[in-house]
């Protein structure tokens, strides 16, 4: 290893850990990773990974407080707003001609932010 970190996966902290995590896999096309030991226990944190293998391991973490200030990190993602927010994601902040992204928040009010894939 060339340098003293590296990037390893993501983690998102979730009250209702299960459900959120189900709410990201609608949202990004990611299924529940099951390791060799088999489904992990309600309580433990939820991984989730793209069904192609491509893009982070997500881990949906249960924590008992919810979301209370402006996320320190968040994701950036190419999306659908529309769809996203179908899905139950809010909107935060509309883009702008300054911004060319919006920024959502998923149904437990983690933010991110929304790109066109199109770059427009």
């Amino acid at each position: 290893m060339d340098s003293p970190a590296r990037f390893k996966d993501l983690c998102l902290d979730a009250r209702d850990h299960q459900r959120l995590a189900d709410w990201w896999c609608r949202a990004m096309g990611y299924r529940r990773h099951v390791g060799a030991s088999g489904p992990r226990p309600d309580g433990d944190p939820v991984p989730i990974v793209a069904v192609d293998g491509a893009g982070p391991l997500l881990w949906v973490n249960p924590v008992p407080e919810g979301k209370v200030v402006k996320n320190r990190l968040h994701v950036d993602v190419d999306g659908d707003v529309p769809a996203l927010l179908a899905l139950g994601a809010t909107l935060v902040r509309a883009r702008e001609a300054d911004r060319p992204w919006d920024v959502l928040a998923d149904p437990e009010g983690n933010e991110f932010c929304v790109f066109s894939p199109d770059g427009v």
